[in-house]
């Protein structure tokens, strides 16, 4: 078995679209109520990779969960907080891949110069909390039925990681083109 992360680019839209959609049409862990197309998706890889990492995780060539991060608020001032996301393939679960990704997504995050990474998770998701805590996030705030799916209120829970230290005068963070090759 070979396992392989690399950079996710348009041409990836429909898989990456497949490994979302029974989390989007089954589940309450997206709250998105229609799953996006493979279109869609395109868009929101070129817009997400216009500053950010986005990582998709194959094994055996077959594409099998990806992560990428985004600004958690459009406000300058909130400019060195990125919000994760990340989601593994049903069939997939279990191997280690979730952390196989977020170690290549924090590490690219901290290089750029945000000094925390955000997840916010839709409850109840035992194992997104348990892997985001086993990662070192830490549960900022909880959100009371802040969202309605499936014919029940949802919890959404807040948890933070410290990427790098909160200088008196930080820099802007840099997009992720600026870093150098092999994050």
């Amino acid at each position: 078995m070979s396992v392989s992360i690399r950079l996710a680019g348009p041409d990836d839209a429909a898989a990456i679209a497949a490994l979302y959609a029974p989390y989007v049409e089954e589940t309450s862990v997206s709250f998105e109520y229609e799953a996006p197309s493979a279109a869609e998706y395109r868009g929101r890889i070129e817009e997400i990779t216009r500053f950010f990492p986005f990582y998709l995780l194959e094994e055996d060539g077959v594409p099998a969960g990806y992560a990428y991060a985004h600004f958690f608020h459009e406000r300058k001032a909130y400019q060195w907080v990125a919000e994760t996301t990340i989601y593994v393939g049903r069939d997939f679960h279990r191997r280690g891949y979730a952390t196989l990704l977020y170690g290549r997504l924090l590490r690219a995050l901290r290089a750029q110069g945000f000094c925390e990474a955000v997840a916010i998770i839709a409850c109840p998701n035992a194992p997104s909390e348990g892997l985001h805590e086993s990662l070192g996030f830490r549960l900022i705030g909880v959100f009371p039925k802040a969202g309605y799916k499936q014919g029940q209120w949802h919890d959404v829970k807040w948890y933070g990681l410290p990427l790098n230290p909160h200088a008196e005068r930080p820099r802007d963070p840099v997009p992720f083109s600026a870093l150098p090759e092999g994050f």
